[in-house]
């Protein structure tokens, strides 16, 4: 189960070079159920991912099958809509917690979403986000990445 809150970021920290960078390109083959392909760069590792994840705003499921390049590349020909590529920063956060700074690029440039995922609906409730982060969204769909990728 994933449970996470997402926030807009109005402008970037200045650390923002300390942390982990992951540059990702991911695309959709379905938006109900959502299924998204995904390549993820590490410096000079990179993963690719099927996701599927079920309906819901702060809670949803999602299960995630690992793929090699070759069935990467078959299903990313059949994806359609607006292909979103991003780097997101892995920044640590209170009680342990991780934000996913995400900085769109291509033709989503200048929109910058912060993820922050949860062990429980009642820790993600609690959850009082830091002074930079901006307007919540979690619970409008339209900044779902399945929405954003359609032109």
């Amino acid at each position: 189960m994933e449970i996470e809150r997402k926030f807009l970021i109005p402008s970037l920290p200045e650390t923002l070079e300390e942390y982990p960078v992951c540059l990702m390109e991911q695309a959709y083959l379905c938006r109900q159920p959502v299924l998204r392909v995904r390549r993820e760069e590490h410096g000079e590792e990179k993963s690719f991912v099927l996701t599927y994840k079920s309906k819901g705003l702060l809670e949803r499921e999602e299960y995630n099958l690992p793929l090699d390049e070759e069935a990467y590349q078959h299903l990313r020909a059949k994806a359609d809509g607006r292909w979103i590529t991003k780097r997101r920063y892995l920044i640590p956060e209170k009680d342990g917690l991780t934000i996913e700074l995400d900085v769109f690029e291509g033709e989503l440039t200048g929109l910058v979403m912060a993820e922050v995922e949860f062990p429980d609906r009642g820790t993600a409730e609690a959850y009082r986000a830091p002074e930079w982060f901006g307007k919540e969204v979690t619970y409008d769909p339209a900044y779902h990445n399945s929405n954003l990728s359609l032109l």
